[in-house]
């Protein structure tokens, strides 16, 4: 990204309100969520006696309760407002991240981790629209913030687990659970009251919104991109057989990936290729890459190697879906977001559930194998809707309509470690780049 706004110097960046800071803070704790976990699975399933498909539930119970919760949670917002929103949902993951790393018995872990997810679906609803209302720097300003705290989340969220899952797998869930409720208090103390929206949004708008073709195709591509994705992330760690500090450093370096090129390699491959022909690409590698693992699961060497390089893929993928969903949506940003977020984290909290029965059932190489052929469906479903992604590049959502990136609708945008809200960071890139343009 941009180390200078257009509207702002670079000194409007670092002069914010406490209250963004705390805002951002939270972020950056809840972007750690997913890769968090990765460096535990396998001592949370030798220390409490669980099958490696029981503890792939921490993903399923956390991403499927997100998932449902996506639908419901714009309503909520609209009708308590973004304060009260946000720490709703901030209380939930301090509390259910206490609970999580208390429990004794991998069914305890599953529970308390929905109750997080939950709580994550709140916060994420409304992060980016109290970053943008509040920071001093405008649109630039906060959507910088928003990618710093994107990337410091995803890298360092692994490497964290990591460390504290040296002492105990319980360091993580308790580590979170501490910062979350410092991110809380800050918030409280410093964030003004934020108004209420103008008109409520509907518990059934997201789902009426799958109606628009180019939505659903967008969402079941996310579905079947995100099985393969989740497949690799929450099963991969299992037949690695590493420590925790040893995985953590693993998904660490897989994390910078993902972070580098979600926030800088994705742009500029779509400026230089378009978004439909990157994501074929990227779609395909990622494919040839869980292929590559399905042949060889159990050579330590090339299932680290596929899994760093994998960050890469995912990382492409992450912010370019995203992004074009939020154009290609003839409908307002919160709903297209709630609508795309049900589906893709349906697909992503089944999948490691899936691989741990395959592996029970079948062998190793299955559900790798699976993955593989599921980024190809993704690959090719994202195909039947070329033209529309080709408008998409043009700023045309699938009615032909321009689509227009103000502040009001980036800020409705639903912000999340998997690439959420890539739009308003594409809208930002635009205003930059014809303010130089024009400059």
């Amino acid at each position: 990204m941009h180390a200078k706004s257009p509207e702002t110097g670079d000194s409007g960046m670092f002069h914010q309100p406490k209250a963004v800071y705390a805002v951002a803070f939270a972020c950056v704790v809840s972007f750690m969520g997913i890769g968090l976990v990765d460096p535990i699975l396998p001592a949370i399933s030798s220390q409490l006696h669980a099958t490696p498909s029981q503890t792939t539930l921490l993903f399923t119970s956390y991403l499927v309760v997100t998932a449902v919760a996506m639908l419901v949670t714009n309503a909520v917002s609209s009708a308590i407002g973004a304060k009260k929103t946000l720490i709703a949902g901030l209380s939930l993951i301090v509390v259910f991240a206490a609970l999580a790393g208390s429990a004794g018995s991998i069914g305890g872990i599953v529970g308390f981790r929905a109750g997080w997810g939950l709580g994550n679906a709140l916060f994420i609803a409304t992060s980016l629209a109290v970053i943008v209302s509040s920071a001093t720097g405008g649109f630039a300003g906060a959507i910088i913030l928003y990618e710093t705290a994107l990337g410091v989340g995803i890298a360092v969220g692994p490497l964290l687990g990591g460390l504290l899952g040296t002492v105990s797998w319980r360091g993580p869930f308790f580590g979170v659970s501490v910062l979350m409720a410092i991110a809380l208090v800050a918030t409280v103390l410093f964030l003004p009251a934020t108004p209420k929206p103008e008109h409520r949004t509907s518990i059934m708008a997201p789902l009426a919104a799958l109606r628009h073709r180019g939505l659903l195709t967008m969402g079941l591509a996310a579905l079947f991109y995100n099985w393969a994705f989740f497949t690799m992330l929450g099963y991969a760690p299992f037949p690695m057989h590493l420590s925790a500090i040893k995985l953590g450093l693993v998904f660490f370096a897989w994390g910078i990936l993902v972070a580098l090129f979600a926030v800088f390699g994705a742009p500029n491959l779509q400026r230089r290729f378009g978004t439909a022909p990157t994501l074929y690409v990227a779609l395909g590698l990622f494919a040839v890459d869980l292929a590559i693992i399905a042949i060889w699961p159990t050579n330590r060497t090339v299932l680290i190697a596929t899994v760093v390089a994998a960050g890469i893929f995912i990382g492409i993928n992450n912010t370019l879906t995203t992004q074009a969903v939020m154009v290609i949506s003839p409908v307002e940003r919160p709903v297209a977001s709630a609508a795309y977020g049900f589906v893709r984290f349906i697909g992503g909290g089944l999948a490691p559930f899936a691989a741990g029965k395959l592996v029970e059932h079948y062998n190793l190489h299955l559900p790798f194998a699976l993955a593989a052929v599921s980024a190809v469906i993704a690959a090719v479903l994202l195909s039947t809707a070329h033209r529309t992604l080709a408008a998409a590049d043009r700023g045309m959502d699938e009615d032909g309509h321009r689509h227009a990136g103000d502040d009001a609708g980036v800020a409705g945008e639903v912000g999340d470690e998997l690439g959420g809200a890539a739009a308003a960071v594409d809208d930002f890139e635009r205003e930059h780049d014809q303010s130089t343009i024009r400059g």
